[in-house]
């Protein structure tokens, strides 16, 4: 049998009505849309003093490896890169804030990816997706969302600090506030056209725009594939221990659980991959592509890896099989080539992307039945919370807690539950531990 029918058959050609050149473009679709990481994962992650070019090695190279490998074991276009917000808590709560070292943060990361591979392989993970509503899911998101949102207003200068009320307007003239806006706005315009590359687009031309004005500043350094040695294989797995690593860990297991369901519903409910009795065919392939990428992700130096919702958009133009993946993950590694030229995106270029990928994890919020009190209220906190205290751990415990408070105070609790309860407890006693220190 000629290999061209032989792939045909195992990605389910003839089943799921596609062909190789749908699947290409499909493919190239979803690159273009998620392309943004290669310059938004590393120059959040810089901020901890890893070092830029490296990150951005790990972040095509992760997102090669991950891609490729959910495209070839679980068939699904689900493209996958390092997780927005998920970098925003490495970078901005677990180093910068409770100064932890990178490379420890990073053997935290590989150990949550382990206890991935474990709660797949013992059926726990897919339990505990259904213990917790899923508007909590969309919750979670939404939070992470503003969260982020937060972080790039602040980069762009658009939301400064202030004595009297925390936060306030910035200089809207200042000359890298300006360029900000100006990229906001050409994303947002790209948005509305239905631009597949908006955020690529937005990036580079507000980079431009800033060359032009002379508010780049860029010392380039000779192209080296090997700069990825300055992070791979520097993780901390002892130090990992010794940081409070449960919280840690945990953040990492918990937002990247969700964050691939949500994706994985999302996506497979766009392409009617669902099965009629509403479960996810090879459910068990797509936790293990997903959580070996998050091991490999923390080898190579670089935050959660994660599934994108982007990949909707692969979707969209046709995708229905595990090529469309795989077509994505080889752009990712070419992208490899683009490494030295990272270090000229500033912080206003990289901003308006942070704001708009924040406004865009809103949409789950619509899913969240806020007329109903035990669901609205542990979402509402949940939301709220995480952007508030500058910590998705934070806003994990309020939504959980009060939640399962709910409970069981009306009530409403089932035996079923008791993971949810057990979890909700352990936040219980991490709020009383905060409060003691």
């Amino acid at each position: 049998m000629p290999l061209r029918t032989s792939l045909e058959r195992y990605f389910r050609f003839a089943e799921l009505q596609t062909n190789w050149r749908t699947e290409t473009l499909a493919g190239l679709t979803t690159f273009i849309t998620m392309a943004y990481i290669i310059f938004v994962n590393p120059s959040i992650l810089s901020k901890t003093g890893m070092p830029l070019a490296a990150v951005t090695a790990a972040t095509c190279l992760c997102a090669a490896f991950g891609s490729i490998l959910m495209g070839a074991v679980a068939n699904y276009p689900l493209a996958l890169a390092p997780g927005m917000g998920l970098n925003a808590y490495f970078t901005y709560t677990v180093v910068l804030k409770m100064g932890v070292p990178w490379q420890a943060a990073l053997g935290a990361v590989f150990f949550s990816g382990i206890i991935f591979l474990l709660l797949t392989f013992t059926g726990i993970r897919q339990r505990l997706v259904a213990a917790i509503p899923h508007q909590l899911h969309a919750a979670v998101g939404g939070g992470i969302g503003l969260f982020i949102a937060f972080i790039g207003f602040r980069n762009a200068g658009i939301i400064v600090p202030s004595a009297a009320t925390t936060v306030t307007l910035g200089n809207l003239r200042a000359p890298e506030t300006a360029l900000a806006l100006f990229g906001l706005l050409l994303i947002a315009v790209l948005q509305v056209l239905r631009v597949r590359a908006s955020m690529l687009i937005g990036v580079l031309g507000t980079m431009f725009l800033g060359v032009l004005c002379h508010q780049v500043h860029w010392n380039p350094a000779p192209f080296n594939l090997a700069a990825i040695r300055d992070t791979a294989f520097h993780l901390d797995l002892r130090g990992a221990l010794h940081i409070g690593a449960f919280e840690i860990i945990f953040v990492f297991l918990f937002v990247d659980l969700f964050d691939n369901i949500g994706t994985l519903v999302a996506v497979t409910q766009r392409a009617g991959l669902i099965s009629p009795d509403h479960s996810i065919p090879r459910l068990e392939r797509i936790f293990f592509a997903d959580a070996t990428a998050t091991v490999f992700g923390s080898l190579a130096g670089t935050s959660t890896v994660t599934s994108y919702i982007e990949s909707s958009a692969g979707v969209a133009a046709g995708g229905r099989s595990g090529v469309t993946a795989i077509v994505t993950g080889i752009l990712f590694f070419f992208s490899l080539f683009l490494a030295p030229f990272v270090g000229a995106i500033p912080n206003f270029a990289t901003a308006p992307a942070l704001i708009l990928v924040g406004g865009l994890m809103l949409t789950g919020l619509g899913t969240i039945e806020w007329d109903n009190p035990p669901i609205a209220i542990p979402a509402f906190l949940t939301v709220v919370t995480i952007p508030l205290t500058w910590s998705i751990a934070d806003g994990l415990s309020f939504g959980l807690t009060s939640y399962a408070a709910l409970q069981l105070l009306t009530g409403r609790a089932k035996r079923e539950d008791w993971m949810l309860y057990l979890l909700a407890t352990l936040f219980l006693l991490r709020f009383l531990y905060i409060a003691h220190a």
